[in-house]
């Protein structure tokens, strides 16, 4: 079993939270992976300004210039609801183009523009030292960890 206390400040206090049983639940400690992975990576590229889900979605749109909203609002499991200020945002930086489809006018496509371009290749490096240092706390189990966490998505 896994510890069930959380140390936490409350009124500048150090204090103990029970967690109960969700320090043994698999999605509770999922949740907190990825923000702590969030909140690392954030730090790390804090002077771009950007965020993980904005790099993730310039990485996308890279690699599939023209594709929908929709499109990369499924690639990087977000809901309309989220991807739409995202896009916004992007495009205010001037690090995306939204163009209507010639296919179907109603959808826009995107793009990343020069600007776009450049910012991705900066956050490269520092989302590569970012990876690095998930693969020395995994070790030699990355394989493993990626499958696995590729199977949850799947079957879920």
């Amino acid at each position: 079993m896994a510890e069930s206390r959380l140390p936490v400040s409350v009124n500048s206090r150090p204090q103990e939270i029970d967690l109960g049983p969700l320090s043994d639940f698999i999605g509770f400690a999922l949740r907190n992976a990825q923000e702590a992975s969030f909140r690392a990576f954030a730090r790390r590229v804090e002077t771009a300004g950007l965020k993980p889900g904005q790099f993730a979605a310039l990485m996308v749109i890279h690699h599939n210039p023209g594709l929908t909203q929709m499109d990369l609002a499924q690639a990087i499991a977000r809901d309309k609801s989220t991807v739409t200020p995202l896009i916004q945002d992007l495009q205010r930086l001037d690090l995306i183009e939204r163009k209507p489809s010639e296919q179907d006018r109603r959808r826009n496509t995107l793009r990343l523009t020069p600007a776009g371009e450049r910012a991705l290749a900066g956050l490269m490096t520092h989302a590569e030292a970012h990876d690095r240092r998930l693969d020395a706390i995994v070790g030699e189990h990355k394989a493993l960890f990626l499958s696995l966490l590729k199977r949850v998505n799947a079957e879920l």
